[in-house]
Protein backbone atom coordinates (compact mmCIF):
# COMPACT_ATOMS: atom_id res chain seq x y z
CA UNK A 1 0.00 0.00 0.00
CA UNK A 2 1.02 3.57 -0.57
CA UNK A 3 0.20 6.41 1.76
CA UNK A 4 -1.27 9.12 -0.45
CA UNK A 5 -2.22 11.89 1.94
CA UNK A 6 -3.35 12.73 5.43
CA UNK A 7 -6.50 14.49 6.50
CA UNK A 8 -7.66 16.11 9.73
CA UNK A 9 -10.95 15.52 11.48
CA UNK A 10 -12.34 18.16 13.89
CA UNK A 11 -13.01 16.98 17.45
CA UNK A 12 -14.20 18.61 20.67
CA UNK A 13 -13.09 22.18 21.45
CA UNK A 14 -11.22 22.83 18.23
CA UNK A 15 -8.60 20.10 18.63
CA UNK A 16 -7.83 17.94 15.61
CA UNK A 17 -6.81 14.36 15.06
CA UNK A 18 -4.81 13.43 11.98
CA UNK A 19 -5.41 10.19 10.11
CA UNK A 20 -3.56 8.84 7.13
CA UNK A 21 -5.55 7.28 4.33
CA UNK A 22 -3.94 4.28 2.68
CA UNK A 23 -4.95 3.34 -0.85
CA UNK A 24 -4.36 -0.02 -2.47
CA UNK A 25 -3.56 -0.57 -6.16
CA UNK A 26 -7.21 -0.30 -7.13
CA UNK A 27 -7.41 3.18 -5.62
CA UNK A 28 -9.74 2.18 -2.78
CA UNK A 29 -9.08 2.60 0.91
CA UNK A 30 -7.94 -0.50 2.81
CA UNK A 31 -6.31 -3.76 1.94
CA UNK A 32 -7.07 -5.75 -1.16
CA UNK A 33 -9.43 -8.67 -0.70
CA UNK A 34 -9.21 -11.80 -2.80
CA UNK A 35 -12.33 -13.15 -4.47
CA UNK A 36 -14.13 -15.96 -2.59
CA UNK A 37 -12.26 -15.16 0.59
CA UNK A 38 -14.50 -15.51 3.63
CA UNK A 39 -14.22 -14.07 7.09
CA UNK A 40 -13.57 -16.60 9.84
CA UNK A 41 -14.06 -16.39 13.55
CA UNK A 42 -12.37 -18.28 16.36
CA UNK A 43 -11.80 -17.69 20.02
CA UNK A 44 -9.70 -18.80 22.92
CA UNK A 45 -10.02 -18.31 26.64
CA UNK A 46 -6.76 -17.59 28.44
CA UNK A 47 -6.35 -18.60 32.07
CA UNK A 48 -3.79 -16.47 33.87
CA UNK A 49 -2.74 -17.45 37.37
CA UNK A 50 -1.41 -14.31 39.03
CA UNK A 51 0.86 -14.01 42.05
CA UNK A 52 -0.80 -10.78 43.24
CA UNK A 53 -0.64 -7.15 42.09
CA UNK A 54 1.25 -6.41 38.92
CA UNK A 55 1.35 -6.70 35.15
CA UNK A 56 1.40 -10.11 33.46
CA UNK A 57 2.59 -10.24 29.84
CA UNK A 58 0.24 -11.84 27.31
CA UNK A 59 1.94 -10.73 24.08
CA UNK A 60 4.14 -13.78 23.47
CA UNK A 61 1.31 -16.24 23.98
CA UNK A 62 -0.97 -14.22 21.67
CA UNK A 63 1.70 -14.03 18.95
CA UNK A 64 2.11 -17.82 19.04
CA UNK A 65 -1.64 -18.44 18.90
CA UNK A 66 -2.08 -16.03 15.99
CA UNK A 67 0.82 -17.63 14.13
CA UNK A 68 -0.94 -21.01 14.27
CA UNK A 69 -4.41 -19.57 13.51
CA UNK A 70 -3.75 -19.20 9.79
CA UNK A 71 -5.34 -15.75 9.76
CA UNK A 72 -3.46 -12.91 8.08
CA UNK A 73 -5.79 -9.91 8.45
CA UNK A 74 -8.43 -9.11 11.04
CA UNK A 75 -8.96 -7.96 14.59
CA UNK A 76 -8.27 -9.56 17.94
CA UNK A 77 -10.48 -8.51 20.85
CA UNK A 78 -9.49 -9.24 24.43
CA UNK A 79 -11.93 -9.08 27.33
CA UNK A 80 -11.10 -9.77 30.99
CA UNK A 81 -13.99 -11.45 32.80
CA UNK A 82 -13.37 -9.84 36.19
CA UNK A 83 -14.12 -6.59 38.01
CA UNK A 84 -10.80 -6.27 39.84
CA UNK A 85 -8.34 -6.75 36.98
CA UNK A 86 -7.82 -4.96 33.69
CA UNK A 87 -6.03 -5.08 30.34
CA UNK A 88 -3.34 -2.73 29.14
CA UNK A 89 -1.11 -2.02 26.17
CA UNK A 90 2.10 -0.56 27.55
CA UNK A 91 5.86 -0.40 27.10
CA UNK A 92 7.52 -3.80 27.17
CA UNK A 93 11.21 -2.82 27.20
CA UNK A 94 11.78 -1.29 30.63
CA UNK A 95 10.18 -2.97 33.66
CA UNK A 96 10.55 0.30 35.60
CA UNK A 97 7.52 1.50 33.62
CA UNK A 98 5.43 -1.25 35.21
CA UNK A 99 6.72 -0.36 38.69
CA UNK A 100 5.96 3.33 38.10
CA UNK A 101 2.44 2.57 36.85
CA UNK A 102 1.71 0.41 39.89
CA UNK A 103 3.11 3.07 42.24
CA UNK A 104 1.10 5.83 40.56
CA UNK A 105 -2.17 3.88 40.69
CA UNK A 106 -1.50 2.94 44.36
CA UNK A 107 -1.17 6.63 45.16
CA UNK A 108 -4.24 7.54 43.12
CA UNK A 109 -6.41 4.76 44.59
CA UNK A 110 -5.10 3.96 48.08
CA UNK A 111 -6.13 0.94 50.12
CA UNK A 112 -7.96 1.40 53.40
CA UNK A 113 -9.54 4.73 52.47
CA UNK A 114 -12.44 5.41 54.88
CA UNK A 115 -14.46 6.53 51.85
CA UNK A 116 -15.02 2.88 50.87
CA UNK A 117 -18.12 1.10 52.14
CA UNK A 118 -17.46 -2.18 50.29
CA UNK A 119 -14.90 -3.77 52.61
CA UNK A 120 -16.19 -7.34 53.13
CA UNK A 121 -13.57 -8.87 50.80
CA UNK A 122 -10.57 -7.06 52.28
CA UNK A 123 -8.94 -3.64 52.14
CA UNK A 124 -7.62 -4.17 48.60
CA UNK A 125 -10.95 -5.19 47.02
CA UNK A 126 -12.71 -1.85 46.56
CA UNK A 127 -9.51 -0.13 45.37
CA UNK A 128 -9.15 -2.99 42.85
CA UNK A 129 -12.66 -2.26 41.53
CA UNK A 130 -11.83 1.44 41.20
CA UNK A 131 -8.55 0.64 39.42
CA UNK A 132 -10.39 -1.60 36.95
CA UNK A 133 -12.97 1.16 36.37
CA UNK A 134 -10.17 3.67 35.60
CA UNK A 135 -8.36 1.36 33.20
CA UNK A 136 -9.66 -1.00 30.49
CA UNK A 137 -11.42 -4.34 30.57
CA UNK A 138 -11.25 -4.86 26.80
CA UNK A 139 -8.81 -4.18 23.97
CA UNK A 140 -9.02 -4.40 20.18
CA UNK A 141 -5.78 -4.98 18.28
CA UNK A 142 -5.54 -5.14 14.48
CA UNK A 143 -4.04 -8.22 12.90
CA UNK A 144 -1.94 -7.28 9.85
CA UNK A 145 0.12 -9.70 7.76
CA UNK A 146 -0.42 -12.40 10.39
CA UNK A 147 0.85 -10.39 13.36
CA UNK A 148 -0.42 -7.98 15.96
CA UNK A 149 -0.13 -4.37 14.80
CA UNK A 150 1.69 -3.28 17.94
CA UNK A 151 4.37 -0.63 18.07
CA UNK A 152 8.00 -1.58 18.65
CA UNK A 153 7.87 -1.13 22.41
CA UNK A 154 4.26 -2.15 23.02
CA UNK A 155 3.18 -5.24 24.90
CA UNK A 156 -0.21 -6.54 26.03
CA UNK A 157 -0.71 -7.14 29.74
CA UNK A 158 -3.24 -8.34 32.25
CA UNK A 159 -3.08 -5.93 35.18
CA UNK A 160 -3.90 -7.66 38.45
CA UNK A 161 -5.23 -5.24 41.08
CA UNK A 162 -5.60 -7.65 44.04
CA UNK A 163 -2.79 -8.58 46.47
CA UNK A 164 -3.57 -12.30 46.67
CA UNK A 165 -2.99 -14.76 43.82
CA UNK A 166 -5.98 -14.98 41.47
CA UNK A 167 -7.12 -17.07 38.51
CA UNK A 168 -8.08 -14.63 35.75
CA UNK A 169 -9.89 -15.44 32.52
CA UNK A 170 -9.45 -13.42 29.36
CA UNK A 171 -11.69 -14.17 26.38
CA UNK A 172 -9.93 -13.67 23.03
CA UNK A 173 -12.24 -13.67 19.95
CA UNK A 174 -10.46 -13.36 16.60
CA UNK A 175 -12.23 -12.26 13.44
CA UNK A 176 -10.42 -12.22 10.13
CA UNK A 177 -9.22 -14.00 7.07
Amino acid sequence: MVIINSICFPVVRGATVSAQLQYNRRGTIGSERKENQTMRQMHKELLIETRGKGLYALTGYLHEWLRTSGMREGVLTLFVRHTSASLLIQENADTDVQVDLENFLSRLVPEGDPLYQHVQEGPDDMPAHVRAALTQTSLSIPLIAGGLALGTWQGIYLWEHRKAPQRRRVVAPLLGE
